[in-house]
């Protein structure tokens, strides 16, 4: 669930560490991330994103797409373009209100990842084990606007990311920590996954891990460059096209206005 301040546009609005930890909580109204949607001079808005533990993020796919959704659908748009750390992100909706938006490119490089040091990002020597014991050696790393590492397994119900999670996040490699995506490829336009996102935990969708489970399987040519990733609650279809850039496409479902005070 996504929690999405629109009042920005209007009025500034401004939360404390505390105060986003305290609405992120489950047994209050609980998200995954709060966004706010703020004026921009050249783009139709500026989006900030923040996790459940209270930090900044740069980018947040799902976030993005949903917000696009929601300015097209207010002010009659078809094309919107948004601007956040990461980037500026192109969004378009489709037939039967599908939402497609330009991630931009990934980024290989350790420096920019981040990682500690210069290493090779698609096999990062990280061991991950099944619930029966069985040993995986791997790690594919990469940037899709915020750090990523990617493993390929032949069962994601087989291993428990709850505890992978987030001694892979916290492993010293990653000097920003890591959002963790576990999938398993069913053929090659179809892929599952589990996700244990940074300063989150695990959650039933996330946009940019999709984007990095795709890239990290073209990458690896394990899947094709168009390929639907499958979470426990929803599904994209990400593309990887010749100009380098990503595109995710996915329904947006859910939207409703709501009052409370803190």
């Amino acid at each position: 669930m996504l929690l999405i301040f629109s009042g920005n546009r209007i009025k500034s609005i401004s939360l404390t560490k505390s105060q986003i930890i305290k609405i992120s909580n489950r047994n209050n109204i609980g998200c995954d991330q709060i966004i706010f949607i703020n004026k921009d001079k050249n783009n139709n808005a500026f989006l900030e994103f923040y996790n459940s533990d209270g930090g900044e993020i740069s980018a947040c796919g799902n976030g993005s797409r949903c917000v696009a959704y929601l300015l097209m659908k207010e002010n009659n748009n078809k094309k919107i373009s948004l601007k956040t750390k990461a980037g500026i992100l192109e969004a378009k909706i489709n037939d039967n209100d599908l939402v497609s938006i330009n991630m931009g490119q990934p980024n290989f490089n350790w420096d920019k990842i981040p990682l500690s040091h210069k290493m090779e990002n698609k096999n990062l020597g990280l061991k991950i084990n099944s619930t029966d014991g069985k040993e995986v050696v791997g790690g594919f790393a990469l940037s899709i606007g915020n750090p990523h590492v990617v493993f390929f397994v032949d069962d994601i119900n087989q291993y428990n990311i709850k505890n992978i999670g987030p001694k892979i996040e916290n492993h010293n490699y990653f000097p920003e920590k890591c959002n963790v995506t576990l999938g398993t490829i069913k053929n090659k336009k179809h892929v599952k996954v589990k996700v244990w996102e940074r300063g989150a935990g695990l959650t039933a969708a996330c946009g940019t891990a999709a984007c990095a489970t795709a890239i990290s399987g073209i990458s690896l040519n394990l899947i094709e460059k168009c390929v639907d990733v499958e979470f426990p609650k929803g599904l994209l279809n990400i593309e990887w096209k010749e100009d380098n850039n990503i595109f995710m496409t996915g329904k947006v479902s859910g939207i409703k206005k709501i009052t409370f005070s803190i």
